[in-house]
C-alpha cells in the first residue's frame, strides 16, 4: 500500500474501541468480567454494565484493592478487565500490579484510559508520560498501544484470548479511526508495516501513529522513501520486523506520545544497538510533566507533531552519510 492511500475512514474515541471490544469478549466468553474504580462511564463500560450486570463490580475510588480484586478473581478462572485512568492504572497501584499480577502471572487485563498529553485539560497529573516504560519492565506484562478504534477493539477482544498479564493503554480524544475494521490486520507481538520504503524508518505507536501517517505522506511528497511501522505491541517487539526493516533503511524515529525515557524509543534503541546500530532520532516528551491544555496545543509545545517527525526523519538521513 502507497502511504498516500492511506485515509481515515471516521474519527472515534480509542476509548470507545475498548467498550465495544469487551462487551464482545464478553459475549464470547463468560469469564470476561469488567472492574472499574467509579470510571465505568469514561472506560464505556455501560453497553457491557447493561448486558452482563452480573459480570460488573463497582470497586470505587480504591484502585489498589481493585487490583487485589481482580487477582483473587484468576484463581476461580475469571478474565478480569481492570479499567481507570492510565495514571492510576499504574502509578497509584504499581506495588500492587507488581507482587499480586506480575510476581504471580495473574491473568489480569490493566485497561488505561486518557493516558498521554492528549488527555488535555486535566493536566499533567493526569497525563501520565511514564507508563508505558513501567509496565514494560515487569517480567511477563504484555504492553499494548493501539493506534485508533478499530485497532483498540481488536486488541481488547485478542486479550481476552490471551493467557498472562497485560497492560492495554489508550486514550481520551477521539482520533482518525485508519485501520481494518475487523481487526484482521492485528495480532499480539506482530508489528503492522503501514508502508514500506527505503530511505527512513518511522516506528510510531497510539495516537502518534495517525501524526506519523501525515508526516509519512509529506517526506513522500518531497521524494523521501519513508517505511512506516506501527508498534502496538511494545512488549513482546517485534524484533524480527524491527532489524529488518533497519537493516534495509539505516536511519530510524520513533515517535510516542511518552517520555523520551523508558518507551518505544528505547526498545528499538536496545535491538538495534545489539544488532545493528543506525542514526536514531526520537519524537517524544523530553523529560519533562505536561500541563492543562487543547490536546492538539499540547502536542505542538512539546514536540509531538507530523512537522518534528519531519525534521526528524531529515536529521537521520543525513547522518547516514558521516
Amino acid at each position: 500500500m502507497s502511504i498516500q492511500d492511506i485515509k481515515p475512514l471516521n474519527e472515534k474515541e480509542t476509548r470507545a474501541g475498548f467498550g465495544d471490544g469487551i462487551l464482545e469478549a464478553g459475549r464470547k466468553n463468560p469469564n470476561v468480567v469488567a472492574l472499574t474504580a467509579d470510571l465505568a462511564g469514561s472506560l464505556k463500560l455501560n453497553a457491557f454494565i447493561k448486558e452482563f450486570p452480573e459480570r460488573f463490580v463497582q470497586c470505587g475510588i480504591a484502585e489498589a484493592n481493585m487490583i487485589g480484586v481482580a487477582a483473587g478473581m484468576t484463581i476461580g478462572g475469571k478474565i478480569p478487565f481492570t479499567t481507570t485512568f492510565a495514571n492510576f492504572s499504574t502509578s497509584r497501584v504499581y506495588d500492587q500490579i507488581r507482587q499480586s499480577v506480575a510476581y504471580s502471572d495473574k491473568n489480569v487485563k490493566i485497561c488505561a484510559s486518557h493516558a498521554g498529553l492528549t488527555l488535555g485539560e486535566d493536566g499533567a497529573t493526569h497525563q501520565v508520560l511514564e507508563d508505558i516504560g513501567m509496565m514494560k519492565m515487569l517480567p511477563g506484562m504484555t504492553v499494548i498501544v493501539p493506534c485508533d478504534y478499530n485497532q483498540t477493539k481488536a486488541a481488547t477482544m485478542a486479550i481476552a484470548e490471551h493467557h498472562g498479564p497485560v497492560y492495554l493503554r489508550f486514550g481520551r480524544p477521539k482520533w482518525p479511526n485508519f485501520t481494518a475494521e475487523d481487526g484482521s490486520d492485528f495480532k499480539i507481538g506482530k508489528a503492522q508495516v503501514l508502508a514500506e520504503g527505503s530511505d527512513v524508518t518511522i516506528f510510531a505507536c497510539g495516537h502518534l501513529v495517525w501524526i506519523a501517517v501525515e508526516a509519512a505522506k509529506e517526506l513522500d511528497a518531497k521524494g523521501i522513501s519513508v517505511e512506516l511501522i506501527n508498534i502496538h505491541t511494545i512488549k513482546p517487539l517485534d524484533e524480527e520486523a524491527v532489524l529488518k526493516s533497519i537493516k534495509k533503511t539505516g536511519a530510524v524515529v520513533t515517535a510516542e506520545e511518552h517520555q523520551i525515557n523508558g518507551g518505544l524509543g528505547d526498545s528499538i534503541a536496545n535491538v538495534a544497538a545489539r544488532e545493528c546500530p543506525v542514526p536514531h532520532e526520537y519524537v517524544a516528551v523530553m523529560d519533562t510533566f505536561g500541563e492543562s491544555g487543547k490536546p492538539t496545543d499540547l502536542l505542538k509545545k512539546y514536540g509531538l507533531t507530523k512537522e518534528n517527525i519531519i525534521a526528524a526523519a531529515e536529521k537521520a538521513i543525513a547522518r547516514k552519510g558521516k
